[in-house]
């Protein structure tokens, strides 16, 4: 009979995508997870992983087998919590991802639900919109907060938070003004630091400037607002931002601070969660504190 724990390997190996990996994240050495699979197939009788130097993924039968590894894994999890539940406490560890524009929304929902929920642990990871739903369709993630379009909505419950709208940060020296509004053309002209090319909060700036025409001036490419925030204080290029940022973290010394308009930009931010039922208590438990936020 297979073990919930090989089936546990299984299911990380999925995840992962990486022996080394898997077997750290099931506490064992990677010669102790390699023979637990290879135990696995044996007991079997069939091939599960495509073998060579590193590993291909996996065979037909292994795919299959991993679809109810998941499933199994998932639900066992669901029952462990609910019966913590019952007793009036929630607990149990939440991997949350989050987009590189929502990680303060993100880092305040967790703070919102361990003050609720304190027996929560929870792991916030950033990553990009599909690297998102891609984890959250293979069990690497429990919650995301992403942008909803484009998300698979017949796998995954997708809740609409709020509005990004969108502001040019720019040192004072390339500001086209220093109050008021500044259009998507006059940002296009001065040296820009955005996130990279496979980003979505970059792909939905160039369709922006596609759209109007332009071809904006990208001096510097990142994979946080940090570094681009940095340079506008520094004086060397400006950056476009979500208005949040500069709601949270407030206008860097030296910087100008104006709303994009001609068009107003607005995307949907939403919390995206396993269509499950019953789901697990602390996806539960976020979602009920970042939709009343």
């Amino acid at each position: 009979m297979i073990s919930l724990r090989e089936l546990e390997f299984l299911a990380s190996l999925a995840r992962r995508k990486h022996f080394a990996r898997a077997a750290e994240e099931c506490g064992v050495s990677q010669p102790a997870f390699s023979m637990r699979i290879r135990k696995l197939e044996e007991k079997l009788d069939t091939p599960i992983v495509k073998r060579g130097n590193r590993f291909q993924g996996f065979t037909a039968e292994g795919d299959a087998l991993v679809r109810h590894a998941r499933k199994i894994v998932g639900d066992v999890k669901i029952l462990e919590q609910e019966f913590r539940s019952a007793k009036g406490e929630i607990t149990g560890k939440l991997v949350l991802a989050a987009i590189p524009t929502a990680v303060i929304f993100a880092a305040r929902a967790v703070k919102a639900l361990r003050a609720k929920h304190p027996g929560v642990k929870v792991s916030i990871q950033t990553a990009t919109s599909l690297a998102i739903q891609q984890g959250l369709e293979n069990g690497l993630f429990e919650a995301g907060i992403t942008y909803g379009e484009g998300v698979s909505r017949d796998l995954l419950r997708v809740e609409d938070l709020y509005s990004e709208t969108y502001t040019l940060l720019t040192p004072t020296h390339l500001a086209p003004r220093v109050t008021g509004e500044v259009t998507w053309a006059e940002a296009a002209q001065l040296p820009l630091t955005l996130l990279e090319p496979g980003m979505q909060n970059r792909r939905i700036l160039d369709k922006v400037f596609d759209d109007l025409g332009l071809l904006p001036n990208v001096t510097v490419e990142t994979s946080g607002f940090m570094a681009a925030m940095v340079l506008a204080a520094e004086g060397m290029s400006a950056t476009v931002v979500p208005n949040h940022l500069i709601e949270a973290f407030g206008q860097p010394g030296g910087t100008v601070a104006l709303p994009l308009v001609a068009p107003v930009l607005e995307k949907k931010v939403a919390i995206v969660t396993p269509l499950r039922d019953p789901g697990l208590p602390v996806v539960d438990a976020l979602r009920r504190v970042v939709i009343a936020r």
